[in-house]
This record gives C-alpha cells, sequence and structure tokens, in this order.
C-alpha cells in the first residue's frame, strides 16, 4: 500500500506541478463553517481592492494606468485582466481613455471614505499606540524588526506611514534602533514598561479576583471528548502572555497554554481578529511559537477557527465572532465596512447588467425567451477571477479531487 501510494503521489506531481504549493503545508483540515467562510470570501474582495486603493493613492495626482495595475495583479494575488476587475465596481474606480490608453482613478464616493478613514485614525491614534505598545511587551526581547512588522500593520490598523506619523510622537514610549547597520535590521524597541496595559483580555475578563482566567469555547454540545480536552486544558494555571517565555519549560504543557493565551491576545488586539498562519510563522522566535504551529491550533476548535479558503491558511478568533459578523467593530472597521458595501453597491449594478446583457445575447440566439427582469435573479460573480479568463488550476486544488485524491492515499478515514 505505502508503495502504490508513493507512486501515486509521483504521477500527480507530474501532472501537476501545483501540487508542490500544496505539499508545503500539512495535510490538514477542520470542519468547515460555513458563516466564517463567507466572511472570508467578503474581507477577501474587501483586502483586494483596499490594496488598490492604496496603490492608486501612491500614484501622482491620485491616477494610474490599467497596465501598471495589471503588473501588480500578480502580487495581488489576481488573474486575469485588471481592466475586467475594476469595471465590476463602478462606484470605487473610474476608468477612462487617456492618450489612447486606460486609467484608473477613484470615485468621489471613495475619496470622501478616504478622508473619512484618515479622521477616524487620528482620533484612534491613542488606541493604536497602545495596540502597539501591548504587541512589543509579547515579543521577548521587548522589539520587532520593521519589515515582519509590516506584515502585521494593517492587522492592527496601523497607517502605511506610522513610522514617520506615530512613532516620533511617542518617543518615550518608542524608539527605531539599527544594531545591525542594514536597512533591513531595521527595529522598533519598547521604551517603557506600561503594567496597565500588560493585562490579557482573558485576564480582564476573570470576575474573581485569585481565581484562573478561562477561555471562552465553541464547542458543540455533542462534542463530548473535545470538551473534556478542553476543560482538562483551560484547568491549567493560566499564564500571561506578557510574562518571561523563559520561565516556562518548553515544550510543556504550561508552555501550551501560554502560547494559546499568546495568539488569543494577539488576535483579539487585530481589527478583523484574524491571521494568516504564514505571517505568524515568521514571529516563531519573537512569540516563541512551537515549530507545528498548525497542529497546535488544529487541537484548540473551540478558541480558534482554521481555515484554508483560497488555498492561504487562516486563523480566526472564534468569540471574535457571530456567524459571519464580527462581535465588536472597531471604529476603523466600520469606515472600511462602509467601503465594503460601496463595493457591493457596484457589484450589483454590474452583476445587473451582466445579466441582462447575457440574456440578450439568448434572445437573440433564439435560445431563450426575454423574462420579466424582476422574475430574474441576480447572480453575483465569483471575485477569484474574470470568468472567461481564468486560469482555472483545477486538480487537486478543486476541493473534491482533494478530497478524492486523500481518500487513496491515506485510506477511508481521511479528512
Amino acid at each position: 500500500m505505502k508503495i502504490q501510494s508513493k507512486k501515486l503521489l509521483i504521477n500527480i506531481h507530474a501532472q501537476n506541478p501545483n501540487l508542490q504549493l500544496l505539499r508545503r503545508f500539512s495535510l490538514w483540515s477542520m470542519k468547515k463553517d460555513p458563516d466564517l467562510e463567507a466572511a472570508l470570501t467578503r474581507n477577501r474582495r474587501w483586502i483586494i481592492n483596499n490594496q488598490i486603493k492604496n496603490i492608486i493613492l501612491r500614484c501622482p495626482d491620485h491616477e494610474t494606468s490599467v497596465n501598471f495595475l495589471q503588473k501588480n495583479f500578480k502580487t495581488l494575488d489576481l488573474q486575469g485582466k485588471a481592466l475586467n476587475w475594476l469595471k465590476k465596481y463602478p462606484c470605487c474606480f473610474e476608468t477612462y481613455l487617456k492618450h489612447d490608453e486606460y486609467y484608473c482613478r477613484l470615485t468621489k464616493k471613495m475619496m470622501f471614505l478616504v478622508q473619512e478613514e484618515e479622521t477616524v485614525r487620528d482620533i484612534q491614534e491613542p488606541v493604536l499606540v497602545q495596540r502597539l505598545a501591548k504587541l512589543l511587551m509579547m515579543v521577548y526581547n521587548h522589539k520587532l524588526n520593521v519589515s515582519k512588522l509590516n506584515e502585521f500593520k494593517n492587522n492592527l490598523g496601523l497607517p502605511d506611514d506610522y513610522l514617520i506619523r506615530i512613532i516620533p510622537k511617542y518617543l518615550d514610549t518608542f524608539r527605531v534602533v539599527n544594531y545591525g547597520g542594514r536597512k533591513n535590521s531595521m527595529e522598533i524597541e519598547l521604551v517603557k514598561w506600561d503594567p496597565e496595559l500588560a493585562v490579557s483580555i482573558i485576564e480582564k475578563r476573570c470576575r474573581e479576583p485569585g481565581s484562573n482566567p478561562s477561555f471562552p469555547c465553541s464547542l458543540p454540545s455533542t462534542w463530548v471528548k473535545s470538551w473534556e480536552k478542553f476543560r482538562e486544558f483551560d484547568s491549567l494555571p493560566y499564564i500571561s502572555p506578557y510574562t518571561d517565555p523563559g520561565r516556562v519549560l518548553h515544550g510543556s504543557k504550561e508552555s501550551e497554554k501560554r502560547t494559546i493565551g499568546l495568539l488569543h491576545e494577539f488576535l483579539s488586539l487585530t481589527l478583523w481578529k484574524k491571521a494568516s498562519i504564514m505571517k505568524l510563522g515568521h514571529f516563531k522566535r519573537e512569540f516563541q511559537l512551537p515549530e507545528k504551529l498548525n497542529v497546535l491550533l488544529l487541537k484548540h476548535p473551540g478558541i480558534f477557527y482554521v481555515s484554508n479558503k483560497y488555498q492561504i491558511y487562516t486563523v480566526l478568533l472564534l468569540e471574535g465572532y457571530n456567524r459571519s459578523g464580527l462581535v465588536e467593530k472597531d471604529p476603523l472597521v466600520v469606515v472600511k465596512e462602509k467601503f465594503g458595501e460601496l463595493m457591493q453597491e457596484g457589484l450589483h449594478e454590474y452583476n445587473r447588467r451582466r445579466h441582462a446583457l447575457n440574456l440578450e445575447k439568448k434572445r437573440k440566439k433564439g435560445v431563450v425567451a426575454v423574462k420579466d427582469e424582476k422574475d430574474e435573479p441576480v447572480y453575483e460573480l465569483s471575485d477569484d477571477g474574470d470568468g472567461d479568463d481564468d486560469d482555472n488550476l483545477g486538480g487537486i486544488f478543486d476541493p473534491e479531487e482533494r478530497k478524492r485524491f486523500y481518500k487513496v492515499l491515506f485510506g477511508e478515514n481521511a479528512r
């Protein structure tokens, strides 16, 4: 059986080189939650359009050629034509011809939201400073490489120019150092430890002084064994993520308890209560994380939800969500959701016109009779690409195909 499985794997590798990307990760999964998967779908559209918005804002006169955006499409994790994508969101992006070339700029509604976001960010500045301080307090040596921090700056609500916009105002709390002397060795170091900030959200919720702080658990009542494992884990003494990790024996149950507390606290600091597991892996040394972080997260399905939507492994804090929505929304999230509503408004109009055009084409071909528009459903197009222009990977990247592959390779019990 092992020889047959090995031969099968070699053949599949030869037929589909994209499988190498999949094999970089352990073959692990979690029972899918439709609501949380839907939240990730909406959030992905917002992230991509927000990146396009930022590219445009960095360009002279806040306009750029569509060809320039096309060159960035792979960076944005998109396929197909940039012009097709932009036309899906007419309320956000305005495309026009200039010197026989398509250009793009933000609409007036979008520019209004950009200004509103900047206003909210200025108001929220003290909160952003606290978040950054708490993050540095959880790092074992209380300093972070700027390049690494930039990977999570948007998750924390920090502006792109936080180094010149925020840090110089709070030199009693932070300082920028460069002990290596290289550009990529620049770090932000915590100058002052604030004991009032060194209290986790789990500890704040503990009602009885002296009692053991407890993690909230979102397991179904029928998962008896999982509940037993959670109660056993939760009964261990809670270790604050702000304590020195050197005091805890590496690989022990206490070390696991501290790591789960640290990940819980970190996700609580983020705007969307989620993070890329790959990016978290970049902080293994700073956060003293275990080598197999994915395995650790899957051991605690009552605290975290793990998804591989779009082949991007993401961890969500379960208590942060009610079905597909956030329980508590940061003021910055409220503004960003207005951006999402504007996106949806344009996408709905685009889909309505696309649907009507398709019906007209079919009518001319005599395929179907024209029906009253109000009787026709409006279908939302996939935002993974551009319809006919999509480069569909298929094969092992198709969910059903992947299930069949695992079943053959690992037997009937494969998930």
